[in-house]
């Protein structure tokens, strides 16, 4: 029998370079127990975990994995779209 796939709980809505939260710009993390998944829609922007001062660019259709407890923060470089989903148990990226 297969795993049941993890399903979000919670989604925010789709922004753009414009209404793109400040809070998102800087560090931030999630709650323990909480994963992120960000879903880049259109665009580019770069995801940046604060530990360790990794960088990934990302480019539309990119998804990246939000660690419980990860201080993290995404910057712009244009136009873009995301959305973050929200889920209990660690998502499958495929």
């Amino acid at each position: 029998m297969m795993p049941k796939k993890a399903e979000p709980y919670s989604s925010t809505p789709i922004f753009n370079e414009t209404s793109l939260p400040k809070a998102l710009q800087n560090a931030h993390n999630t709650k323990a127990g909480t994963w992120g998944l960000l879903d880049l829609i259109a665009g580019e922007l770069v995801y940046v975990i604060e530990d360790s001062g990794n960088r990934r660019p990302m480019v539309a259709g990119d998804r990246q994995l939000i660690e419980p407890e990860q201080l993290h923060h995404v910057e712009l470089s244009g136009p873009m779209q995301m959305q973050v989903h929200f889920y209990r148990d660690k998502p499958d990226l495929k």
